[in-house]
């Protein structure tokens, strides 16, 4: 229950449902358990507290360690259960819960969203799965976003979420490169948002990231250290399918040398 998990959870419980909750550090999360989430103290007593269990977490380390771990979430899950990782991750990785799950009689669906949404409630919510369990889960998703489309079996999702976080890596890196442009030639910055926002150059990244840009707010909404994760997860993908996808890597390389300097946990 981190940044966006914390939205996720306020949005389930809005909804009506009873949301039991694990989280690494309960200190984090005293705020929502306040207004009625129920704490766990390890994974396996929150898997079995619930019928549909929802991950988001960091890494597809930290996916791999929730869902395979003894006594983490597969080995408590009960028969019929649906399970639903959230967490940005591997499209090969989503197959293979997919397919354990199967053989334990789980349903597993993998479903991600973008983080800007997530506090509102608006998230666009990209899925995978079988589309029985998707529908039957949709009332779930509808809590949390508004946005919601199933695109195929197991890992499709993620695929998705690979194409999503391409092109925000372009929008991003050419916002910041026409900002620089524009300090550099002595313009105003402001002036400027307002000049061609809402023209053939305006975008969703300008409207989210130019203000806070020109304001020198580095807050993170989203980490940097996570977009570059979700950027090298998407240029193996792309080198698998035969790819050479030139702007996401020069953008992969820029924020990567970012992490370098010490701004990973930044926005």
């Amino acid at each position: 229950v981190g940044i966006m998990g914390k939205a996720m959870v306020r949005n389930l419980m809005k909804a009506g449902y009873e949301v039991h909750i694990y989280a690494r550090h309960p200190e984090k999360v005293a705020d929502v358990i306040s207004e009625g989430a129920v704490p766990h103290g390890s994974i396996a007593e929150c898997v079995k507290a619930s019928e549909v269990v929802i991950t988001m977490v960091g890494f597809p380390k930290d996916v791999e360690e929730v869902y395979f771990a003894p006594g983490n979430i597969l080995d408590s899950a009960a028969k019929g259960m649906t399970l639903i990782d959230m967490t940005t991750t591997s499209p090969t990785l989503a197959q293979r819960i997919y397919q354990e799950g199967a053989a334990r009689r789980l349903r597993v669906l993998d479903a991600t969203g973008g983080d800007s949404g997530a506090r509102a409630g608006t998230l666009s919510i990209l899925v995978g799965g079988d589309q029985a369990d998707f529908d039957a889960c949709l009332p779930i998703f509808q809590a949390m976003g508004t946005n919601i489309t199933y695109f195929g079996p197991a890992g499709c999702g993620q695929h998705a979420k690979m194409a999503n976080q391409i092109m925000i890596a372009g929008a991003l890196s050419g916002v910041c490169e026409a900002l620089a442009y524009a300090k550099a030639e002595g313009l105003d910055g402001n002036t400027l948002l307002g000049a061609v926002s809402t023209g053939a150059a305006g975008s969703k990244q300008l409207d989210f990231q130019g203000k806070k840009i020109l304001a020198g707010d580095f807050a993170p909404g989203f980490f940097m250290k996570h977009f570059v994760k979700d950027m090298r997860l998407a240029e193996e993908e792309a080198e698998n399918a035969g790819l050479d996808l030139n702007v996401l890597q020069q953008a992969l390389s820029n924020c990567q040398s970012l992490i370098d300097r010490g701004c990973g946990d930044l926005g």
